[in-house]
């Protein structure tokens, strides 16, 4: 089936909160929705799950800070306008559980900012990802849903694999893709030897899109 347009849909007017696991996956996942979100005025956030600090060996110095800044200017260039990042702080490739005292207290955290900026819709990454990260990302989204006290739609995206998540499948406007490639750029740990040896994004991932899909989760009634 092909996604209807999400400017066309009940969530045209949404107020947005994307959910990334790690700095980066902004870009790859939801780089067309923060673009759009963020010129309507209605992107009330970026929230990174995990500090970035797995895609090099541990101890190399600065690599969060490094990671924090490349993902401000990559949310900059997407979004045009000034945006509230939040950092969780979890360990990158070592998820909270979910109903561990921090994975709920997270939870919590994340529903008060929902209530208080008065969002409408999650976009996350969709469990079908292969990385943990992405999947505890997705039941984070889904607790914070729970306990948020507002009409809250979650969206999931995708940046590895196929979604997994069933629901109706939306695509949305396109942005340039020159400027989405920018963004990426912006993330220069995670495609040079900038900070030595580490993770590098396959040359696949670096074909930039103009537009996402996203999938509006379905909930049981």
């Amino acid at each position: 089936m092909i996604p209807g347009l999400l400017d066309r849909s009940p969530w045209r007017r949404t107020r947005w909160l994307v959910i990334a696991p790690h700095p980066d996956d902004e870009t790859l996942g939801a780089g067309a929705l923060i673009h759009d979100a963020g010129a309507r005025k209605r992107l009330a956030g970026i929230v990174y799950l995990t500090d970035g600090g797995g895609s090099h060996p541990r101890g190399t110095a600065g690599l969060r800070a490094v990671r924090r800044r490349e993902a401000r200017r990559a949310v900059n260039l997407l979004s045009a306008t000034s945006v509230p990042i939040d950092w969780l702080g979890w360990k990158d490739g070592e998820p909270c559980k979910a109903g561990s005292l921090r994975f709920d207290r997270t939870a919590m955290r994340l529903a008060a900012t929902i209530r208080a900026r008065r969002i409408d819709a999650l976009a996350v990454s969709d469990p079908g990802d292969s990385h943990c990260d992405h999947i505890a990302a997705f039941e984070l989204a889904c607790e914070t849903r729970a306990r948020s006290r507002r009409k809250l739609q979650i969206f999931t995206y995708s940046v590895w694999d196929e979604p997994a998540c069933r629901g109706t499948r939306f695509r949305t406007l396109p942005m340039p893709v020159s400027l989405r490639r920018r963004a990426l750029c912006a993330h220069r740990s995670q495609l040079s030897p900038s900070m030595g040896q580490g993770f590098r994004l396959p040359s696949p991932m670096l074909r930039m899109r103009a537009a996402d899909c996203v999938v509006a989760v379905n909930w049981p009634r």
